[in-house]
């Protein structure tokens, strides 16, 4: 989707929106489950950061999944949808251009420290509040943790080819499925070698690393919902919930249990 195509998307009451005196503001809100956006862009950065819930924000080649206490950078003038799919809290930063870090140009899920996490709560206030000194430090600090934030591999990128994309929606829409390369190929009426050229063309990954991160953007939501280890190790077709952990820490470094203890 190509951002010259929308009008900058100014949705947010005046108080919110970033400028040169106060480049980094804080929304916060509730959202309930199933809330869309719709497809918009901001002509400032953001962070939204959910402390409850999970949401899954897309453009037009990936799409995240934002579990709790985790947040996601979204570059300004980046066409995105936002889309609460399990009730959530959200804090949403908008960060006026002339303060984006460099290194900053694309969108990545990020750890959100706790430091972070109280820098956050302690700007989430009137600006008259706060004298100019302490918000000059405190967005400061801010913008540094961003910076130095762990990205989270919670990205699913999807392929502009017709008939790849068509595989690839198939797999999100039900990662449990179990078809064979050779017959999702099949499903969408092209050859194995060609399928497998695409991924590693189109994603620069092969099948299977690919058909892991759609896994995994399906079980983030579910292990956050507390639903267990063998639960959704069998709802997303693995034969053990070992297996599946093993997966899991491969991905992240971490079990998931020690994953979600971090949002408590």
């Amino acid at each position: 989707m190509d951002a010259a195509t929308f009008t900058p998307h100014f949705d947010i009451p005046e108080q919110y929106a970033p400028d040169a005196v106060h480049p980094v503001r804080v929304r916060s809100r509730p959202m309930g489950v199933a809330t869309v956006f719709g497809f918009h862009q901001h002509p400032w950065a953001q962070v939204a950061y959910t402390s409850e819930g999970v949401m899954r924000i897309e453009v037009d080649d990936t799409t995240w999944i934002v579990p709790p206490s985790r947040a996601i950078w979204i570059p300004a003038y980046v066409v995105h949808n936002a889309q609460v799919i399990e009730p959530a809290y959200l804090r949403t930063l908008y960060v006026d251009v002339s303060v984006i870090p460099p290194n900053l140009s694309e969108c990545r899920v990020i750890e959100v420290s706790p430091l972070l996490r109280e820098l956050i709560v302690a700007l989430d206030v009137d600006d008259d509040t706060l004298s100019a000194s302490r918000e000059q430090s405190i967005v400061q600090l801010i913008l540094d943790e961003i910076v130095r934030s762990e990205s989270l591999p919670l990205g699913v990128p999807l392929p502009a080819d017709k008939r790849l994309r068509a595989l690839c929606e198939a797999i999100i829409a039900n990662p449990k499925a179990g078809d064979s390369l050779e017959q999702l190929a099949l499903d969408v009426g092209a050859s194995v070698r060609t399928i497998s050229r695409l991924f590693r063309n189109e994603l620069g990954s092969s099948f299977s690393e690919w058909r892991q991160q759609a896994v995994l953007a399906h079980a983030i939501p579910l292990l956050s919902q507390g639903q267990s280890l063998s639960q959704v190790a069998s709802e997303l077709g693995y034969t053990s919930q070992s297996a599946f952990t093993a997966m899991f820490r491969r991905a992240f470094g971490k079990s998931p249990r020690e994953f979600f203890k971090e949002t408590a």
